[in-house]
This record gives C-alpha cells, structure tokens and sequence, in this order.
C-alpha cells in the first residue's frame, strides 16, 4: 500500500520529521506514523515511552501547535499515532514552511510561499494594494467600453455609467486600504506590462510540436483582450470546416465559439499572474492548447472540473468586474458550457492536464473536416502587425529546447525549476536544454544564479 497524499509512515523517530508534521497542519491534515515500515507494516519502537512523554511538548515548543500522540499495538509491536489537523493559519518550523503533496512534503520558497501565506490570510494577490498605480492610469477609453457592456448586461446602477472613474473604481471594490489594487491595474490599464510582466496572451501556430510557422501576442488591459485573442485566432490560425445553407457559405471552427470564449475567460480568471508567464494558445491543424500558468482549489481535479463545482476563481476581484460586464456566469458553470458547445457541435470534449502551477485544456478537431487554411483569409497578413520574424531556424531545435528559449523570451528571470513546472520536464532534463542552447550561442546568463536573468541570444 503507497504512502498518500494525508499518511506517512517511518521506522523510527528523528526531529527532522517535525516538518513533516508541518507539511500537513499546512495543507489538508493527515496522520504520521511512528514504527511502521514503508509498507505500512508495523515493525515496532523500542522507546515508545519515552516518546509518547516528549513528543507533545516538542511539536509545541517547535511548531506552536498541540497534536494528540497516540500510543497503539498490533502484533505485539508498539507504534506511535499522530494525526495532525489543517491549520488555518501558516505553520513553520525553524523558520521554514513545509507543504504537504501527494506523497512528498515540499520546502515553500518564492511565489509559492507568498502564494501561500496570502492564501492562509484570506487574501489574494488580485487584490493587493499597488500604489505605483495612481487613478490617472486608468484608461479611459476601457473604463467606457465597460460601462457599456455592464449596463447592456443590466449588472450595474443605471447611474454606474455618469460616475467619474474613481468612485466606480470603489464601487468594483478594486481598491484597498486606499490604494487601486493589483486587478484594477490588469483590467482597466491600458498597458499592464507597465507594472506586471506577463500580462498578455501568446499564440501561435505549429506545424509539429517542433515547428513554430509563426506567432503573435495580445497585449492590452484583460478586458479588451479577450474578443481581440478569438478574432486573430479565428482570421489567423484556425482552420474551419465548410458547409452551404443554400447558396451561403457556413464556417465552423473545430472549437466551437463558446467553449474557446468559455476556455480563455477561464483562464484570464485563474492565471497566477504573479509568476510573469503569459498564458499560451498554441494552435495546430488538428488540435488546440490553451496552457495557463494558475492553480485549482486545493483537491480539485480533472474529473473534478468536468463534474458540478462551485465558482471558486483564482483571482475573484477579476473574475467578479467579468461577471459584471457579461463575460462570464458566477456560478462555477464554465467547464459546463465548455462541454454543453462541444456537445452541441459534436465534437470531442475537452482534455486537461493539471500540474501543480499549470492547467492547460486541449481540443481535439473530428477527422472528417473540409478545412481551409490559417493563411487562406484575404489579406491576412495584414490582421496583425505584430508577426514574429524568427532569425533562429527553429527546425535546428528540439521541442524542448524552442520551448525553453519562448519561455525565456517572456521571462527571463525564471529558474530552471520553474522552467521545469512549466514545460512538465525533470530539472534535469532543463538544466541539458539549458547548456544546448548555451553552446549554440543562442543563450547567455546575466547576473548570479539566484538574482540573474538569462539573454535570449537572438
């Protein structure tokens, strides 16, 4: 029988296994064994006693906690019980906050500790203070469009629309403490990039998992993005399936219109936009990936999503002002309509693929599709300005290696362990991709390992 995501088992007692005990009070509980085998099997302490006597005042002189430590025998082998609540507040131990995954108990360092502890705060990073960003950012030009859709919708006071800008700001509840927040700077500046990197979408069209034709980025406040992202990818990359009603030319994409709305507001909710990646639309002739740099509530899954499920966004203050301009419903029914589009059009249903800082959902075409190609618009050249003109011969680079240098386009700063999350590859793995790219001079490190930045080379 394996370990699980809320049992552990060990032989003996060390004071090292203190931070396994804080692994659990800060995720969702579970229970440490003392005197169990890694089977499972009882195997029996010699000093349970003496244990059971220590035990209780060392968790609470090292972890501030108080856990009950249970004394049990089975086969004439004593062993050592102590089940450890989910805290709600963040436990250390030296100093150090330790997280308990699946089986692993994992150190907290960087985004992911201050991820956590805004979470045990009941905050969330959309809604953190951002003095840098005055009323005098605000875009004008946004803040109409979005009185107009939100009064279309009937979801605002019909004086919302003659209000000046900073007191509609209060009422969106997009200020703290004073301050504009960090969701009012991604959703009503004209340029958030200003203030936090990665703050747009990428897409881009492959010929293989190896070979990129071309892509373009969707800049812009989060509520102008998302009809600009279905427009190019629609006009630019997506092949469509043609039909005739009589004499009129039917075009329907192997995404159905909501369920790739539905998918993208989906993730311009949940993305971490903390960590600085944008989220990735990566478009082939048969197949579409929408990969997003974010986290699910904590136990959720694949087959969760695909279930009934409460409304529970990753970034609630965005999630909330999309609800009122019509984007989106609040009552967690997204995958739903996802399914309920592809259903309606018969076509596959959607894949996930849930990492630990990443979700990406993919859509598969039917095999039996007339299709015109991405480039077969008129003028297509000119839908977007932006078209990336790559000197590196992408066909002279592995998968992993093109996306390494993509991901370090856009973000330098990321380590080879985030890179590694990201791109669901071993550290190692990374770390060769890394020095390929490095002797084909096409990377360079700039600065120290902790607080250097790499150079994409061409």
């Amino acid at each position: 029988m394996p370990e699980l995501q809320n049992i552990e088992w060990k032989s003996i007692w060390k004071d090292d296994y203190l931070a396994w005990i804080c692994g659990f009070a800060n995720a969702q509980g579970g229970t440490l064994y003392i005197g169990k085998n890694d089977e499972g099997e009882t195997v029996g302490i010699a000093n349970s006693r003496k244990l059971l006597e220590d035990l209780p005042n060392k968790i609470r002189d090292s972890l501030g906690i108080i856990v009950p430590v249970n004394l049990l025998e089975e086969n004439g082998h004593e062993y050592l019980e102590i089940p450890v609540q989910p805290y709600p507040i963040a436990i250390s131990y030296k100093g150090v906050y330790y997280y308990r995954s699946g089986s692993t108990n994992q150190k907290l360092t960087g985004l992911e500790l201050e991820s956590f502890l805004l979470h045990k705060q009941g905050a969330t990073w959309d809604n953190l203070p951002l003095p840098s960003f005055t009323i005098e950012d605000v875009d004008d030009g946004v803040v109409k469009r979005f009185k107009k859709w939100a009064s279309n919708k009937g979801r605002i006071d019909k004086s919302a629309p003659d209000e000046p800008k900073d007191v509609l700001m209060k009422k969106l509840h997009l200020m703290n403490n004073g301050y504009l927040t960090n969701a009012a700077m991604l959703l009503f500046a004209e340029d958030p990039e200003v203030w936090q990197l990665g703050a747009f979408t990428k897409i881009g069209y492959f010929e293989s998992d190896s070979d990129l034709r071309y892509q373009d980025e969707i800049h812009g406040s989060l509520l102008d993005q998302i009809d600009r992202i279905i427009e190019i990818v629609h006009l630019k990359y997506m092949k469509a399936k043609i039909s005739y009603e009589g004499m009129q030319r039917i075009e329907r994409y192997f995404v159905p219109d909501e369920a790739l709305r539905e998918a993208l507001l989906n993730a311009l909710c949940h993305k971490d936009y903390a960590r600085g990646i944008p989220i990735q639309v990566s478009v082939y002739d048969d197949r579409l990936y929408i990969a997003n740099c974010g986290h699910l509530p904590e136990n959720w899954s694949a087959e969760k999503l695909m279930e009934k499920h409460s409304s529970e966004p990753f970034n609630p203050n965005i999630a909330h002002v999309f609800y009122l301009a019509g984007f989106i419903e609040s009552w967690g029914r997204g995958v739903e309509k996802i399914c309920d589009a592809c259903r309606a059009e018969n076509v596959p249903l959607p894949e996930y693929d849930i990492t630990g800082n990443s979700v990406m959902i993919k859509f598969t075409a039917k095999k039996d599709r007339v299709v015109r190609g991405p480039n077969e618009t008129p003028n297509n050249e000119n839908v977007v300005d932006n078209v990336v003109d790559d000197v590196v011969d992408t066909k002279k680079l592995s998968e992993t290696e093109l996306a390494v240098i993509e991901q370090l386009r856009v973000s330098p700063e990321m380590s080879s362990k985030e890179l590694a999350a990201l791109l669901h590859k071993t550290s190692r793995t990374i770390q060769r991709n890394i020095n390929s790219l490095k002797e084909k001079g096409l990377l360079q490190r700039e600065g120290s390992d902790r607080y250097g930045r790499w150079i994409v080379l061409q």
